[in-house]
């Protein structure tokens, strides 16, 4: 049996820790915070993360990182722009027959890598694979139906990755599209948070249905553009987890934009939470990337400007709503007369 070691035990972490563990796989998770693992370890419960949820209690947790790194297969689960540090952390103990399977979804701000780049950065040898799709870690850790997409070059890998991950009410389908598991992963969230904003500010669900459809468009035209396959956008890591994370509260996204567009200001909102919103650092790096690649995205640029330029939210729905339209033509985007 492949041993897993789970590195991060916030909610989503704890959660996967909790269906391996459900399904009888050796599975250890790692918390930053001694509380953490000691509260696991004790109570079966991660109150901070992951309140009322009855934990398994095959399930161990740690503070000592060397004690997880070890293990076969190493779910990174930590924030996004914490991943580089935390590979450095574990690259000395790295050995060539572990597999590091990242959940995190987003792109490194700082470089605008995507994370597998990070990994391979940081371990230029290792076997990566990226594994994300429409999920929330409380249906997750109460054992209720999900599935998700792993994303790996080596088909072979992929494949036992499933069987190892795998579980009757936890799917993953397999792709060696890793591009585009990772763009749809770390995109959608910044278009939930678009989505958000049209809650809060009750625009209406034919409003959000047209974002969705545009947002849709937008992640597939830069997805081409770095190489990604449309059809691994349509799948759970593209169309399923943007349909999941931009229509409930249950997202830190879709929930931050509802607040934002109820009026609440970004301090506000973010000095009542304990998890980092993604979308947030997200925003800028997808705008960066689609600058470098002539991909036009005003979807993520309002997001990015209403985030981190202080446009506000009126301002950019009009800006919005007074682009010119277009339509389709034999596969190219042309300017509607007017």
């Amino acid at each position: 049996m492949q041993t897993i070691g789970v590195i991060g035990a916030g909610a989503w972490g704890t959660a996967l820790a909790q269906t391996l563990s459900n399904e009888d796989r050796d599975v250890m998770l790692w918390a930053r915070e001694e509380s953490v693992a000691e509260d696991i370890n004790k109570h079966h419960e991660n109150t901070e993360y992951l309140p009322s949820v009855e934990l398994n209690e095959n399930l161990k947790a740690t503070s000592d990182l060397q004690e997880v790194t070890q293990r076969d297969i190493l779910l990174f689960v930590t924030p996004a722009q914490y991943l580089r540090a935390t590979l450095n952390e574990i690259k000395d103990s790295y050995r060539e027959d572990q597999v590091l399977v990242i959940c995190s979804k987003g792109i490194e701000l700082e470089s605008g890598l995507l994370l597998s780049q990070v990994a391979t950065d940081v371990i230029p040898n290792a076997k990566v694979a990226v594994m994300t799709g429409p999920t929330f870690a409380s249906e997750v850790a109460r054992g209720l139906p999900a599935a998700v997409t792993i994303g790996i070059e080596d088909a072979e890998i992929g494949s036992m990755l499933q069987d190892s991950l795998g579980g009757k009410r936890f799917r993953p389908y397999v792709t060696t599209d890793i591009i585009g598991v990772q763009l749809g992963g770390a995109i959608k969230n910044v278009i939930a948070i678009a989505c958000g904003v049209v809650y809060g500010r009750q625009l209406g669900e034919s409003a959000r249905a047209a974002l969705l459809t545009r947002g849709v468009a937008e992640i597939a035209r830069l997805g081409v553009a770095m190489g990604a396959k449309k059809q691994t956008l349509l799948g759970m890591c593209g169309i399923g987890d943007l349909m999941l994370t931009a229509s409930s509260m249950q997202s830190r996204n879709f929930s931050l934009g509802a607040a934002l567009g109820e009026g609440k200001s970004m301090e506000s909102i973010l000095s009542q939470r304990n998890a980092v919103t993604e979308g947030v650092h997200t925003a800028k790096a997808t705008l960066d990337l689609a600058r470098q690649n002539a991909v036009d995205m005003p979807i993520t640029e309002a997001v990015y400007k209403c985030l981190h330029e202080n446009l506000p939210i009126e301002e950019a729905i009009e800006d919005m709503l007074n682009r010119p339209f277009k339509y389709d033509m034999k596969g190219k985007e042309k300017r509607k007369a007017s």
